[in-house]
């Protein structure tokens, strides 16, 4: 059976049972800011666990893309040495959400594996966590696997709980046991069944493991009952295609046979077995979902991970005598595989060539040079007391000079006998790795306590169609993260509301401020958060006669003016990406986004600055939009039927069953639910501000739209005005006064540099008549005025031409600084050098420097000592 004929059998299967098909999340996780990347299944469906987000469905199913290559989870380094382990896969899951439970997951299990699938039901294995009697009566007595195929896991790590089938999502919250099915290869393959001394044998592999979540961990390590028990199953497609096909490595499959056979052509390596193919057969597969997900190659966050693999990828090339472009060529094959299951990978075919092709360019170019460095290394660490270590010193230098990630010299240390000495490499680049770290530090915000997300119901939006409510109950108050009954005067806290005309932050748009009041008081609100998914908390200070209270109604209402400049932003947001998509190209995709009132910021992807000519046209394109005055059309469908009504989906959002559609004329289709315009002639007025690089491969832009773009039309004008006034010409005449100015000050550069250089050359030629003989070494320390760094390195080498065995050190100071240019030259070398020169002068006015044998300099404080110093230099030479 095909890897694809795998995928949608077990989607059917699903399909049939009453489960909702859900598509694969992006890599970047949307909902858990918590992590670097999707590692599973169950990240877009976490919220729904802890009981902070509800569904419109009680069963779902998919196919989830994954990667573990960064943070806590990274199986990186073991790619290419084993049989089974990958950066990306895919998972294959089924999911019950206080639906049904151990008896129905177990049953379906078994019923796709040996009906479906037609798996020898001996040869199937399972394990259970070593208390739960339950999974094994099922097993046993319903299933029928006999007794002694059914294998007890207890408490192996170390710790109550803390098993191989005991699963939990933190060290508290949701959690319970497990069991795993396994596949038994048979006795001509060396391995013993899992809990046995030999389960780390090949004959027996995991296929699927089937969560009950059943209880509530408490801090203190207790557990309770959920309310509601769910289950969360993972099958890793590669490992099931790998039974099924009947091979024992994953990478024997159809799938990998087709990339590797086409990175063996690539690389022209008639060896289909070698290490080097599997691992850009699966970095492939990473590097480009990575990518078509908006990640590019950077060196922090998640684009530093992405630089790793790709250099990983390409320095496997390198050792199979790849001296060119190679690996961005595997996109197409992999279209091949893996495009009908996935068709943003075709769609964003073109633009992912094109960031692997110019990441290959740039590291091409220093990979043989840093190989060359590599081995002297090695040669070096093997030679020295070090013996088998390479220094963090040493490996700082590959990543620093030659962009070698650590872990990509590590790799090539273990394939040399050889280790790296990491803790030295994590001293030598300290803030580099700070850097990185912060990039996966996030915070999530507007938590919802889980106890108070299971007693409410959805908050109800009103502020589509109103901008204030009367009568709007406050359900819940959130002060420091925890429920409370009331809020007293002055005190701050997060209001739940069972309907609401208040936005909460989401999809770039900012919240709503304005007032929450009754009789009592006043809550003002300084920002709406979008929390749990579904309930909108109104984040502000309570003012009042008596404490605000659990069950009052309140009279809700939106600031107004602040929303309607918000809306304009917002529309004018999706006019700018239809525009650049068409002026730049369909690769450009959304990467982040600010809608505030006063001004919009969009991020979006492609690979250089743009033009003033690509600025001017994207702009003139929006404004014609607003002058077309369109309707701004929203549809409320299903999320398929909304792609193929041609809406395209927003980065880092994360859609329903049941999705808002925003058409403006012909012009953009998205998916959106934010509030906007109602023709596009309502936003007025369309001004880019700036554009600028954020990050590899990433621009932004920043907008004003309607009021707020007169008024910087006003002001740009009036700087304009001011400009023409200093150069006491009209607004006509201004830019040609200008350039006339720019080109009589770079004459009297030219003339000045002209002077300067005459000063010098007389000045040089003073002071080799004045240098003093020090054993066979003519030596010059002086002082000059108006000359600059250029011109005192032109002079010192002018000198050290003129008197050979020499040693020269010129002062130039200026506003109360010195800077010092040291040369030694001919026989002089034998005695001092320049960088020791620099540094004893230095040294004696508070400052530092260094250089080349030949050539240095530094720099310090002007002090009155400063002509003694250099009147003794000549007697410092004397002594060395």
């Amino acid at each position: 059976m095909k890897t694809s004929d795998i995928r949608s059998a077990f989607l059917d299967y699903f399909r049939s049972k009453g489960h909702t098909i859900v598509p694969s999340s992006s890599l970047v996780p949307a909902s858990d800011p918590t992590l670097l990347f999707t590692n599973s299944g169950m990240v877009q469906f976490k919220n729904v666990f802890l009981g902070s987000e509800k569904l419109s469905y009680v069963r779902a199913a998919d196919v989830q893309r994954c990667l573990r290559a960064g943070g806590k989870h990274n199986d990186l380094d073991a790619v290419g040495y084993t049989a089974r382990h990958h950066t990306f896969f895919e998972m294959l899951g089924n999911w019950s959400f206080g639906d049904y439970f151990k008896r129905d997951a177990i049953a379906y299990a078994w019923e796709l594996l040996t009906q479906v699938f037609k798996l020898p039901a001996d040869k199937l294995w399972v394990t259970i966590y070593h208390t739960d009697d339950e999974a094994f009566d099922i097993w046993n007595k319903q299933v029928g696997v006999p007794a002694e195929r059914i294998v007890r896991i207890g408490d192996n790590k170390g710790a109550p709980y803390a098993s191989d089938n005991f699963w939990q999502m933190a060290d508290t919250g949701p959690c319970g046991p497990c069991t795993e099915i396994f596949y038994d290869h048979g006795a001509a393959i060396a391995g013993g069944p899992p809990g046995s001394p030999d389960e780390d044998g090949d004959r027996y592999i995991e296929i699927w493991n089937l969560v009950f979540m059943q209880f509530d961990r408490a801090p203190d390590g207790t557990l309770s009952p959920l309310p509601a028990p769910c289950v969360d199953t993972g099958m890793g497609l590669e490992r099931l295609a790998a039974v099924l096909q009947h091979k024992h490595s994953n990478y024997e499959i159809d799938l990998f046979a087709h990339l590797i056979r086409v990175a063996g052509e690539l690389t022209g390596t008639k060896d289909l077995g070698n290490k080097s193919l599997r691992v850009i057969a699966d970095h492939i597969r990473a590097c480009s979902f990575l990518i078509v997900d908006g990640v590019l190659p950077s060196n922090e966050g998640r684009g530093y991970v992405l630089r790793r693999i790709i250099r990983r990828a390409l320095r496997h090339g390198w050792m199979l005598g790849v001296r060119g472009d190679f690996f961005w060529k595997m996109v197409q094959p992999l279209v091949e595989e893996m495009g009908e299951a996935y068709p943003e990978l075709p769609a964003k075919q073109a633009f992912v060539e094109d960031a692997l092709r110019t990441e290959e360019h740039r590291f091409g170019e220093t990979l043989e040079h840093g190989m060359r460095l590599f081995d002297d290394i090695a040669n070096k660490s093997r030679a020295a007391k070090s013996g088998e270590t390479i220094s963090g010193v040493d490996a700082f230098r590959l990543y620093d000079t030659y962009g070698f990630p650590v872990d990509l010299t590590a790799d090539i240390a273990r394939e040399r006998g050889l280790e790296v000495d990491m803790a030295g490499f994590e001293q030598a680049m300290n803030e580099q790795r700070a850097r990185a770290r912060a990039a996966g530090k996030f915070e999530a915000k507007g938590q919802m306590p889980a106890e108070l997300a299971s007693e409410l119901k959805p908050t109800i939006f009103l502020g589509y169609e109103a901008l204030q409510s009367e009568g709007s109950k406050v359900l819940g108050i959130v002060r420091g993260g925890k429920q409370v009954d009331q809020l007293g005067e002055g005190e701050e806290g997060l209001l739940i509301l069972d309907r609401t005309p208040f936005y909460a932050e989401s999809g770039g748009q900012v919240g709503d401020t304005g007032t929450l009041s009754n009789a009592a008081g006043r809550f003002e609100v300084a920002d709406t958060l979008k929390m749990g998914g579904v309930f909108f908390g109104h984040a502000g200070r309570w003012h009042g006669g008596r404490p605000l209270r659990t069950g009052d109604t309140v009279e809700a209402r939106v600031d107004a003016s602040r929303r309607q400049a918000i809306v304009l932003n917002h529309s004018a947001t999706h006019l700018l990406h239809a525009a650049l998509r068409q002026v730049l190209g369909t690769h450009v995709a959304q990467k982040g986004s600010l809608v505030a009132p006063e001004r919009l910021r969009f991020d979006f992807s492609h690979h250089k600055p743009m033009s003033h000519d690509e600025v001017a046209r994207v702009e003139a394109m929006v404004n014609a939009e607003v002058r077309r005055n369109a309707a701004a059309e929203v549809h409320n469908m299903g999320y398929d039927q909304a792609i193929e009504f041609g809406a395209m989906a927003l980065f880092g959002e994360k859609y329903g069953d049941e999705v808002r559609v925003l058409k403006m004329g012909d012009f953009s289709t998205e998916l959106c639910g934010g509030t906007h315009v109602g023709r596009t002639g309502d936003i007025g007025l369309f001004k880019i501000v700036s554009e600028a690089g954020v990050a590899s491969g990433v621009r932004r832009i920043e907008a004003v739209t309607g009021a707020g773009a007169l008024a910087w039309v006003v002001d740009e004008e009036r700087r304009l005005a001011e400009f023409a006034q200093l150069l006491s010409s009209s607004g006509d005449e201004a830019v040609e006064k200008l350039r006339q100015l720019f080109d009589r000050q770079k004459k009297l550069e030219r003339e000045l540099e002209s002077l300067r250089s005459k000063a010098a050359g007389s000045a040089t030629a003073d002071l080799a008549g004045a240098a003093k003989d020090v054993g066979g070494i003519k030596v010059v320390a002086a002082r000059l005025e108006g000359l600059d760094a250029k011109s005192l390195r032109d002079s010192v080498d002018q000198l050290k031409q003129q008197l050979g065995d020499c040693v020269v050190l010129l002062a130039g100071a200026a506003e109360g600084r010195v800077a010092l240019i040291a040369g030694v030259h001919g026989r002089a070398l034998e005695r001092v050098k320049a960088g020791n020169v620099v540094a004893h002068v230095a040294s004696q006015i508070d400052g530092k420097g260094g250089g080349r044998p030949d050539m240095a300099q530094g720099g310090g404080t002007d002090t009155p000592n400063l002509p003694a110093i250099l009147a003794a230099l000549p007697s410092w030479v004397a002594a060395q």
